[in-house]
């Protein structure tokens, strides 16, 4: 299944993990599974980020919000939070901070397809799920997984903020990403001003273009938001 979307599965519970996994494989997804968070992790240092993750909260070594918080820094895939814990406070807690939805145990599978479904329909580009190392031309390539890039060879580190901004703008290159549009993605419907992103993506394009002699990736559409550009006007540049 060349094309078939991918998800990973976070359960620490083996039945459950095996039955979710076959269940989605049967509707033609493409599927990944570990029973804690630390494999899951290394899993998505090494393959790039799925087109979805199930995270359940009581994994053995820490909780399943600690595991979204760890994926959100790598870049802004949906995420279905999957517990034991119905409790309000843990609900709103999940979708506030790092879930697109959110499901109690126990449930039913039929209805953990139909959100999947939904929630990746949501998200017609999926400009998210990245190879883990995405190269832009000669200059540049992007380690979204480890939250780096290499420009010309040297090794740059990414705050998360940074990641997200990356994430946007390039799974639209060439087209523009309006200022609304990279405040509630970058910043998961935090309130925050357009002041800030203008100081991150000023530090962004910096770590990108440290020079003004060097190569421009990211332009400012004055008044609409920003864009990365496409191949062929990064190609007359060069």
């Amino acid at each position: 299944m060349v094309n078939a979307k991918r998800l990973l599965i976070v359960e620490d519970d083996p039945t459950t993990r095996t039955m979710l996994q076959d269940i989605l494989i049967g509707e033609g997804y493409s599927v990944a599974s570990f029973g804690d968070a630390p494999e899951a992790l290394e899993h998505l240092r090494r393959h790039g980020l799925p087109h979805l993750i199930i995270v359940d909260l009581g994994l053995p070594s820490y909780d399943g919000f600690e595991l979204s918080r760890r994926i959100k820094q790598m870049g802004d895939v949906p995420i279905v939070i999957l517990t034991g814990d119905g409790s309000d406070e843990s609900r709103v807690m999940g979708i506030e901070k790092y879930a697109e939805d959110y499901i109690t145990k126990p449930f039913n599978y039929r209805e953990v397809l139909a959100r999947v479904a939904r929630i990746l329909s949501r998200f017609p580009d999926q400009s998210y799920a990245q190879a883990p190392l995405i190269t832009i031309d000669d200059h540049l390539t992007i380690d979204f997984a480890n939250s780096a890039l290499l420009r010309d060879g040297t090794r740059v580190s990414l705050t998360p903020i940074e990641v997200n901004l990356l994430y946007l703008l390039v799974g639209n290159r060439g087209k523009v990403v309006s200022t609304e549009a990279l405040m509630a993605r970058a910043w998961h419907n935090e309130e925050v001003f357009e002041e800030t992103l203008r100081v991150h993506m000023h530090r962004l394009r910096r770590k990108l273009q440290p020079s003004p002699n060097s190569y421009q990736y990211i332009r400012n559409e004055r008044g609409l938001g920003y864009r990365f550009l496409a191949e062929d006007e990064e190609a007359r540049q060069h």
